[in-house]
């Protein structure tokens, strides 16, 4: 269950989608339902809810939670509504929460503060209406769990691309001496700009240290920052693609073509989408440190660098590139994580075995 449709991409419904396939080659149905509040108003979405939630006695429904996914503003409380009616209808209860923790506003105003309080206030009830709440952090290193964690599980997020037919030992480092280096989506200002220079940063050390480099931005965001990446990678050596937003398929041979992934959207964490689709391609990680501890990230082909250390951002990407030894350890890494924690059909088995809807395999 839905709420309101991101765009221009919704990674939420790319999630349920993939999800979706795995389960039926599993034998299981799992059927996309939205909540059309922000189309009919809270009233009449709920309204419609009522009606057709009557036939789901019994039946599973696993609402997909992001703040903004029941609210324009980030003041979910419309999620409490629909969970009190489906909780009448005798439907059994699973919350993913996409967002485990309040999101923080761009000021430190009343208003962030009360918004804030808002989402802690929702989010902690809904775990405590749900039978099964699903986590995409490990359950540790979430400080709010009650110390009875027998309804949370912890199920990672998988990358909303196809994953590509890579060799199994990671051994497919470009011949080329021209390395690409993949940049998957630029935030919005005002985070545009410096994650854009961090990226500039590395790639003039790299190519100091005597590495041939192409970049390529690609995905949400890079269209909106083209005069940024113009501006800052004016008089820096490198070929510079900027390919916007592109299908699912497309990202997902142009990952698999590159020899690298810069990744600076803050610290890589276990709900980073970008990360997520370079492990699926096999490619090497350089990022910032601080959120991947204690998460599936660190057994992936990542290097990672103290956060907004570019000076060391830099040095990881040159021997990286640099080292062939290096690269084919860290896609190996990337492949293996892939398969025992990120992989569509380990996550549907996960989920089958928590809700305890079939037999998951081994």
């Amino acid at each position: 269950m839905l709420g309101r449709r991101d765009t221009p991409v919704d990674g939420v419904e790319d999630y349920c989608t993939f999800l979706g396939r795995a389960l039926a080659a599993r034998g299981i149905e799992l059927r996309q339902v939205r909540v059309p509040w922000n189309e009919k108003g809270c009233i009449g979405a709920l309204r419609q809810l009522k009606r057709e939630c009557a036939a789901w006695h019994g039946t599973w429904v696993i609402i997909q939670y992001t703040a903004l996914g029941w609210s324009r503003r980030g003041f979910p409380f419309l999620a409490l509504a629909v969970i009190a009616i489906l909780r009448r209808s005798g439907a059994q209860l699973a919350v993913v929460m996409h967002e485990p923790y309040r999101q923080s506003g761009n000021s430190s105003s009343w208003i962030d503060g009360i918004r804030g309080a808002c989402q802690d206030c929702v989010i902690h009830n809904l775990y405590r209406s749900a039978d099964k709440a699903v986590f995409p952090d490990p359950l540790e290193t979430i400080d709010w769990l009650p110390k009875d964690l027998s309804k949370a599980a912890f199920v990672p997020i998988g990358a909303n691309i196809p994953e590509p037919d890579l060799q199994s030992d990671g051994d497919t480092t470009r011949r080329s001496m021209t390395k690409k280096v993949a940049v998957f989506c630029v935030s919005e200002s005002p985070y545009q700009q410096r994650e854009v220079g961090d990226v500039a940063h590395a790639a003039r050390a790299a190519a100091s240290n005597g590495s041939s480099l192409h970049l390529i931005f690609v995905g949400r965001g890079t269209a909106e920052a083209q005069p940024e990446i113009e501006r800052v990678f004016r008089d820096i050596p490198v070929q510079v693609s900027n390919l916007g937003l592109r299908t699912a398929e497309e990202v997902s041979r142009i990952l698999a073509s590159s020899d690298a992934m810069i990744c600076v959207r803050g610290k890589l964490f276990p709900r980073r989408g970008s990360a997520l689709a370079g492990i699926a391609c096999g490619l090497p990680i350089i990022g910032y440190a601080g959120a991947a501890e204690r998460t599936p990230l660190e057994e992936a082909g990542v290097c990672l660098v103290p956060s907004e250390d570019r000076d060391a951002l830099g040095a990881a990407l040159s021997r990286v590139l640099r080292d062939p030894e290096l690269q084919r350890e860290l896609r190996r890494r990337s492949l293996r994580a892939q398969a025992a924690y990120f992989s569509w059909d380990t996550i549907a088995a996960a989920f089958i075995r928590e809700l305890g809807v079939g037999q998951a395999e081994s």
